[in-house]
C-alpha cells in the first residue's frame, strides 16, 4: 500500500443522547483511506453508515476516537485550517444535486472555484474540460431545470471536482436516477478513480452501486461486519455482495440487480 493516506480513523465512536440515554451509534471502526481507493459502505437502516460518511467528511464530529484528513487531526486544528482542508482536500456529491436554479450548468460548475478567487478565464476553461470529460458539453448553458437527473448529477460530480479535492464523497448518488442515468453516473465515478482524480467514498443501499467499488464495507450495529475486496469481474463482485447481505438476515432496500 505505498499509496498516499488521505483520511484515517482510529477507534472511531459516536454517541447520540443525554447521559442514561445515549444510543451508540459507531463503536470503534478503523478505516483508513489512500489515493486510489475507491470504497463503498453499506448497512441496513440504522447502521451507522451516514454518520460514518458525515464525520468522514467532517460534517460531524465523534464521541471518542481519531481523524487525520491529510495526516492532520481534525478535532485539533482551527476553524481556519479545517475549512481549508474542505475547500482544498474534499468533494462532495449529495442525492439531491444541490445545484443553484438560477445559474447554468457552467456557473454551478464554475462556482468553487470562483469563490476561491480563481480567475473568470480558467473558471470557464475548467469547467469546459470536466463539461466535455462527463459528456455535457452541449448542456453546459443550461438551467437545472432544462436538465434531467442524470445530466444533473454528472454535473454536481464536475462542480465538486474542479477544485481538484483529494477525496470525493457521496452520498446514495443514484438514488434519485433512474437505473440508465445511475449506470452512467456509477461509469463516471469509475472513471475519475481509475484517472487517478481522486478517491472515492460512496454510501449506498444498492449492490449494483456498490459493485463498481474496489472495496465494500458492510456495517452493521455500528461496526464494521466484513471487508469485501473486488478480485474479479464487476457481475461476480455483485453477486458476493448479495451472498454477504443475505448472511446477514437484513435487508438494506429493493435491489433490482440493474443492467449488467
Amino acid at each position: 500500500m505505498g499509496e498516499k493516506k488521505i483520511v484515517e480513523i482510529k477507534d472511531l465512536q459516536k454517541d447520540y443522547g443525554q447521559k442514561g440515554f445515549r444510543t451508540n451509534v459507531l463503536k470503534g471502526i478503523d478505516l483508513t483511506i489512500y489515493s486510489n481507493d475507491f470504497i463503498a459502505i453499506m448497512g441496513p437502516s440504522g447502521s451507522g453508515k451516514t454518520t460514518l460518511l458525515n464525520i468522514l467528511s467532517t460534517i460531524d464530529k465523534p464521541t471518542q476516537g481519531r481523524v487525520l484528513l491529510d495526516g492532520k487531526d481534525v478535532n485539533s486544528i482551527s476553524n481556519q485550517e479545517l475549512s481549508e482542508l474542505r475547500r482544498d482536500k474534499i468533494g462532495f456529491v449529495f442525492q439531491d444535486y444541490n445545484l443553484l436554479d438560477t445559474m447554468t450548468l457552467q456557473d454551478n460548475i464554475a462556482l468553487p472555484l470562483s469563490l476561491n478567487g480563481t480567475s473568470g478565464k480558467k473558471c470557464v476553461e475548467k469547467s469546459k474540460e470536466l463539461g466535455k470529460t462527463f459528456r455535457l458539453t452541449e448542456h453546459l448553458s443550461k438551467y437545472p431545470y432544462q436538465l434531467s437527473g442524470g445530466q444533473k448529477q454528472r454535473g454536481a460530480v464536475c462542480r465538486a471536482l474542479i477544485t481538484e479535492p483529494e477525496i470525493l464523497f457521496a452520498d446514495e448518488p443514484t438514488g434519485a436516477l433512474d437505473s440508465k442515468s445511475g449506470k452512467e453516473l456509477l461509469e463516471c465515478f469509475k472513471g475519475v478513480n481509475e484517472r487517478n482524480q481522486a478517491a472515492i467514498l460512496m454510501v449506498t443501499h444498492d449492490a449494483f452501486s456498490a459493485s463498481y467499488a474496489k472495496n465494500v464495507y458492510i456495517l452493521s450495529d455500528g461496526a464494521i461486519k466484513y471487508k469485501l475486496n473486488r478480485t474479479g469481474r464487476r457481475k461476480e463482485f455483485y453477486d458476493y455482495i448479495m451472498e454477504i447481505q443475505a448472511t446477514l438476515g437484513e435487508s438494506f432496500e429493493d435491489e433490482d440487480g440493474g443492467d449488467f
